[in-house]
């Protein structure tokens, strides 16, 4: 199949397995009881009655930046004549095996009409798993983070944008048979898809294994062009079949990956949902615990899961997988999950909320200090976002730390409030707070990210102690309320990097990197470095792009180490093609 690389022979086993369980030869179940948050349409309801369904979410949703209420909207393989307009903290999925199964003849789409087309702040949605006719040719996508458009197949071209600024997104395994206009998004990843072309490019546009994709014209226009993915699993979703079969399908591992996961038959391997707990945001923990030891896997409907400890993955290929931004707040100043140093395990689909008593991590993987390998059967992070702040008081030291080796990161926003809820009086950010340290620590080795995005930390937002480390596009805002330079960084006059990458580390690579500094509580700040990493031939830094925002709120002296021009007043947007820089 042109575009895909052969299959070792592991992945061959798995992909006979998934054929020998597809979902059409599955037997019949009853219907999951997924609780009054899921709405699952099957296409032969009447089209009218769906359709008003579909609005009254929306209505609810449109506005609703802080919500506690969650959704997930499921449809079942046929025909759907729908538009459907997507809010926040709403899902959109088909349950199909492959996007064509599932066929909306009409629009899937998120707009900005609420903030007048402004879509800066337009988080936490998502559609995926289906594929889209819309009658006028045309649909829009227009978010910003923690947005997925995930294993979609577009028939027509897709505009990103709605006239007003947006601010970074995420592709994945989407074919768009017509044109990508980002408009104004300032920054956007796209990996392992097929597009028919591409219009746009304001700050930072990366590309790995797309195919269509623009050429690498960084810095102008910004663009970054890589051929093929090295090592990715797309994300585990949940599928049925007429028959009444239901299951979770967890794709297999690809390397050097180019274009879409499911051009053909989908490699990996089926689980029924009969061997997942079903949880609901009332489930005890020690219930949903209880089964993760057993061996069962965990299927999170949409709502807050107030947690008094950790949720805790003990065993190899455990896929923990949410639905509708299933959320998970720890109470008493725990992480919320921890995963120990198993092999295979998939979490996927989830918000992790800091809570108003300070958890030193929010989420753990594996233990520190660990040795053990999982080159063949590696763990996986997709479309897993961290707040601390903004809907409540939040306190943490450090979001997500990774221990294991051989982890893949797959669209990971780690976000420190830079604003709040205004409709409650009180918009719950400021620098003493909501505080959070660190949003990603890294100290496993061979770890690859995807698509990271990490915002408004306190000190380093990204700390990568491990070796071979991967990162494929960044994104950072540093933090926007730092009340002077010192009361940043009382030791130092240097402020905090973006990325620090540690002093030891032998070899690293980052590409595609966007670091904007917009200190509105003292536009007098310097940072000195926008990415720190040590000075030595296995460590490679490419296309990095630094803004004073608002015009010049603060300054960036340097964009790696001491390399690169200031980003100031009167200069607000530097670039670095490489670092080190080629010897004239």
């Amino acid at each position: 199949m042109p575009g895909t690389p052969a299959l070792t022979r592991r992945e061959t086993m798995g992909a006979l397995a998934a054929t020998m369980m597809a979902p059409r030869a599955m037997a019949a179940t009853p219907e999951p009881d997924f609780g009054p948050n899921v709405l699952v349409i099957d296409p032969a309801a009447p089209a009218a009655e769906t359709q008003a369904r579909l609005n009254a979410i929306f209505r609810a949703q449109e506005r609703a930046h802080f919500t506690d209420a969650r959704h997930a909207i499921l449809l079942k393989p046929g025909r759907h004549a729908l538009d459907i307009n997507v809010g926040f903290f709403t899902q959109v999925a088909g349950l199909g095996l492959t996007p064509p199964e599932v066929q909306v003849a009409g629009h899937v789409h998120a707009e900005a009409d609420w903030a007048n087309g402004m879509a800066l702040v337009n988080f936490w949605r998502g559609v995926e798993n289906l594929s889209v006719r819309p009658p006028d040719g045309a649909d829009r996508w227009a978010v910003s983070q923690a947005a997925p458009y995930r294993r979609v197949e577009l028939h027509g071209d897709l505009a990103l944008d709605d006239g007003g600024w947006s601010s970074g997104g995420f592709l994945a395994d989407c074919a768009i048979s017509g044109t990508i206009r980002s408009g104004t998004q300032q920054q956007w990843f796209s990996r392992t898809s097929r597009i028919g072309g591409w219009q746009g490019a304001n700050w930072n546009m990366m590309f790995a294994g797309v195919e269509g994709a623009p050429p690498t014209t960084f810095p102008q226009p910004p663009v970054t062009a890589l051929p093929s993915v090295p090592l990715i699993r797309e994300k585990p979703f949940l599928c049925c079949t007429s028959a009444g079969g239901w299951q979770v399908f967890v794709p297999a591992l690809r390397r050097e990956a180019r274009g879409v996961s499911w051009a053909g038959a989908p490699a990996g391997r089926s689980l029924p949902l009969t061997q997942f707990l079903i949880a609901r945001p009332d489930t005890p923990l020690a219930t949903i615990n209880a089964g993760l030891r057993a061996g069962r896997h965990l299927l999170l409907t949409p709502g807050i899961y107030r947690l008094p400890a950790p949720i805790r993955v003990t065993r190899p290929g455990t896929v923990v997988l949410g639905l509708g931004l299933a959320t998970l707040l720890p109470v008493n100043g725990t992480a919320a999950l921890v995963v120990d140093d198993v092999a295979g395990v998939s979490v996927a689909g989830l918000l992790i909320d800091a809570g108003a008593k300070n958890s030193p991590l929010l989420m753990q993987v594996g233990q520190r200090g660990t040795r053990v390998r999982h080159a063949a059967d590696p763990i996986l992070l997709a479309d897993l976002f961290f707040r601390v702040g903004g809907a409540t008081v939040g306190k943490a030291g450090t979001c997500l730390e990774v221990n294991s080796h051989h982890l893949i990161g797959d669209h990971l926003w780690i976000w420190r409030a830079d604003h709040g809820d205004r409709t409650s009086g009180r918009e719950h950010h400021g620098w003493t707070e909501s505080i959070a340290d660190h949003g990603l620590v890294v100290n496993g080795n061979d770890v690859s990210m995807y698509g990271l995005f990490v915002e408004h930390f306190q000190k380093w937002q990204t700390v990568w102690n491990g070796e071979r480390g991967r990162t494929w596009f960044y994104q950072n805002e540093l933090p926007y309320d730092p009340p002077s330079q010192r009361g940043w960084r009382a030791d130092s006059d240097r402020g905090w990097a973006a990325y620090k990458v540690a002093d030891h580390v032998r070899e690293h690579e980052a590409i595609g990197m966007g670091v904007y500094a917009n200190f509105t509580a003292d536009p007098s700040i310097v940072l000195a470095s926008a990415v720190e990493v040590p000075q030595t031939p296995g460590v490679r830094v490419e296309n990095v792009t630094t803004i004073s925002l608002g015009g010049g709120k603060g300054t960036i002296a340097h964009l790696v180490n001491d390399a690169g021009a200031a980003a100031r007043p009167g200069a607000i947007r530097q670039t670095l093609p490489r670092y080190p820089e080629p010897v004239a």
